[in-house]
């Protein structure tokens, strides 16, 4: 039911607020900004030359103080949009003991991760503490921190919820508030935490709400935090990428299998998208047995060992990533040029932020979809609201097609973690966890449930028969 105050709009997207104020004009370079000298050599050194489309246009708003709105397809430069305004208009200052100026509030641990990396030189120029406040790591140390003193955070809603809760954090002097991928904050639940926080922070403060997709699950927060807000969407949608090609691959259901192994077998780095956390380590371990260097990456992971295995797929130990959703945002990897969602999403949005992983800051991308005969048409739907033209091909393993498209290629075969299981005699199989059906032999024309049916009525026999032996001594 619509809200009758709020003007209806298409497949969810966010109604416009209203601004009263002019938004001050997009600017061509840093040097346009004033920003101080600390910053700009910064920005020389780590080659940062030009501004992208989302941080020229917000920039001068965001460094005058102003309410921003700010929706920039992932990769397009976001994190210093919002982080250099946050930074400069820091400095100077000094947080007391558990009281931080400003606060970045992200969905996942990841993301919390690359914001503090990408901000650090920054901070550091301009001698500003920073805290990063996540879940999965000592919480401990995470007090202690802001104990010392820091004054910029960036949190994830739980963990900041739990140091409050402790009386480790108060945020009544934090003047700038970043929400970074809202949208996704609201999704996971994360809605009650982050308007608590939003009503603990200085009312009169400055709030930047950033994101690749702004709908109507932030229409809440926008309307009641965020006041005369300047609105930017400047980056087209994925669809309207033009150096992101989307490709469709119909595949048979019991061929799913060796089609992931082989394009994961590709000469380059691939990432592959499952819907579960036991998918995932079961495709993982699979890739490893057959000789291709994978890793798995979800939330049942312990943090650092999810930390590692973003390190090495970035400096190419790990060839493939095989990771849940948890990578869908936030994930920077330089020349990725592959995603590959093996299980298909089932959310717009989740393939617009899975898609995003790749194509990035003007680099050319791939992303591929494995999708059985029975999901082509909910699949058509999805990529309609996505706003995306995918070209079709049906293909099969060791196709020259699979290959051109994906560079798929026979992996070498040699296990990399000891010996090999033993493989089914039908090496074809379904692969459990890759959106088949737990009963294997539905829709795939296999004999899993005859298998089982035989060897329960031997297990039967044979114990009929040990029966018969006792009565006859």
């Amino acid at each position: 039911m619509n809200h009758p105050d709020r003007p209806d709009t298409s497949q969810g997207d966010l109604a416009q607020p209203k601004t009263l104020t002019p938004a001050l004009p997009a600017v061509t370079s840093f040097a346009d900004l004033e920003l101080p000298t600390e910053v700009l050599r910064t920005l020389t050194e780590l080659g940062v030359r030009e501004p992208f489309p989302i941080q020229a246009a917000t920039l001068p708003n965001a460094l005058a103080g102003r309410d921003l709105l700010g929706r920039g397809r992932t990769g397009s430069g976001k994190t210093l949009a919002f982080g250099l305004p946050l930074l400069v208009r820091t400095a100077g200052r000094r947080a007391e003991s558990k009281q931080p100026l400003a606060l970045v509030l992200v969905p996942t641990r990841e993301l919390a991760q690359q914001v503090t990396e990408a901000l650090a030189p920054y901070a550091d120029a301009l001698r500003l503490r920073m805290a990063t406040v996540v879940g999965g790591m000592s919480i401990g140390r995470q007090a202690a921190a802001l104990r010392d003193g820091a004054e910029i955070v960036v949190a994830t809603p739980g963990r900041l919820h739990d140091l409050i809760e402790r009386k480790a954090c108060r945020l009544g002097r934090v003047r700038i508030t970043v929400l970074d991928e809202a949208d996704q904050m609201c999704d996971m639940g994360f809605l009650p935490q982050v308007t608590e926080v939003l009503d603990q922070v200085h009312p009169d403060g400055q709030r930047m709400l950033f994101s690749a997709t702004l709908d109507r699950d932030v229409d809440h927060l926008v309307r009641s935090y965020l006041h005369d807000p300047v609105v930017h969407s400047v980056d087209p949608p994925a669809g309207a990428v033009t150096t992101m090609d989307h490709h469709v691959l119909i595949v048979h259901g019991p061929d799913r299998y060796a089609v992931t192994t082989e394009i994961a077998a590709r000469d380059g780095r691939v990432l592959l998208f499952l819907d579960t956390k036991h998918a995932v380590d079961q495709l993982t371990r699979h890739l490893r047995a057959s000789g291709v260097h994978a890793a798995a990456l979800h939330s049942g992971k312990a943090q650092p060992q999810r930390t590692r295995t973003l390190a090495q797929f970035k400096n190419g130990q790990i060839t493939v990533l095989v990771a849940t959703n948890v990578a869908a945002r936030g994930l920077h990897i330089d020349d990725l040029d592959l995603v590959v969602n093996v299980d298909p999403p089932t959310d717009p949005k989740d393939y617009v932020h899975r898609a995003g992983r790749t194509a990035r800051a003007g680099e050319s991308g791939r992303v591929v979809t494995l999708v059985l005969s029975g999901q082509r048409r909910e699949m058509s739907r999805l990529m309609a609201e996505a706003g995306i033209e995918p070209t079709v091909t049906k293909v099969r393993s060791g196709e020259a097609e699979l290959s051109r498209i994906t560079g798929a290629k026979a992996p070498s075969g040699a296990p990399l973690d000891g010996p090999a299981a033993p493989r089914p005699k039908n090496t074809n199989a379904p692969f459990r966890g890759l959106g088949t059906s737990k009963d294997t032999s539905r829709g795939t024309g296999g004999t899993g449930g005859k298998s089982r049916k035989s060897g329960e009525a031997r297990k039967l026999a044979e114990a009929r028969k040990a029966a018969m032996v006792r009565r006859s001594r």
